[in-house]
């Protein structure tokens, strides 16, 4: 019987793996996630995350919105600008 082989870049796929798990639990970590918790209530951990995404959106929303305020009326006014200037 034939011995099974690794694939000739076995070593560095498993450093990719090893770096991309300890940023993903950094990542993980920042949100409060643990093991344990992630385990035990995959449900309550989602709604945790999307709980987290919808108030960072919430929080960005207001501030697009007041710099949106001064962005758009100065980029339509440069528009205009340089329509006019064309003719």
């Amino acid at each position: 019987m034939a011995s099974p082989t690794l694939p000739k870049k076995f070593g560095s796929t498993l450093v990719k793996i090893a770096i991309g798990s300890l940023l993903l639990g950094l990542l993980l970590s920042f949100f409060n996630i643990s093991p344990r918790n992630l385990l035990k209530g995959l449900g309550d951990t989602a709604l945790q995350i999307f709980d987290v995404i919808a108030s960072v959106l919430a929080w960005a929303v207001e501030y697009i919105l007041i710099g949106a305020i001064v962005i758009v009326p100065i980029w339509l006014i440069l528009v205009l600008w340089r329509k006019f200037r064309e003719k």
